[in-house]
């Protein structure tokens, strides 16, 4: 059974910091890309950060601009998140999510998502 275990969100002043970890489980980790997606509320889930299999490649959305750093630990079966001056507009649940394929796609479409964590910005 793929699990994908979501954690390291919560309440943050505009400006802050979080780092988001995902834990894998029940597939061969390191033969696909992964993904951070987020869904605000009363809106439509929208891509965050992609990484592929191995690492090496990355891919963020424009709004993104430079603030989130997507990484991975296959040794661990670990994805992370690190997202620097954090703003209002950044509220969401954040998923964790598993491509179908091992390179970036850039869309917001996967094969298997966590349950989400929370991240609020606000002062």
């Amino acid at each position: 059974e793929v699990q994908l275990q979501a954690s390291g969100g919560g309440l943050v002043q505009p400006g802050g910091s979080l780092r988001l970890s995902c834990a894998a489980s029940g597939y061969a980790f390191s033969s696909y890309a992964m993904k951070w997606l987020r869904q605000a509320p009363g809106k439509e889930l929208e891509r965050v950060s992609e990484i592929n299999s191995g690492g090496g490649a990355t891919s963020y959305a424009d709004f993104v601009k430079g603030r989130f750093t997507i990484s991975r630990d296959n040794a661990k079966r670990m994805l992370y998140l690190q997202m620097n001056n954090l703003e209002p507009e950044d509220t969401a649940v954040y998923y964790c999510a598993r491509s179908g394929s091992q390179t970036i796609r850039r869309t917001a479409t996967y094969t298997y998502r966590g349950q989400g964590t929370q991240v609020t910005v606000s002062s």
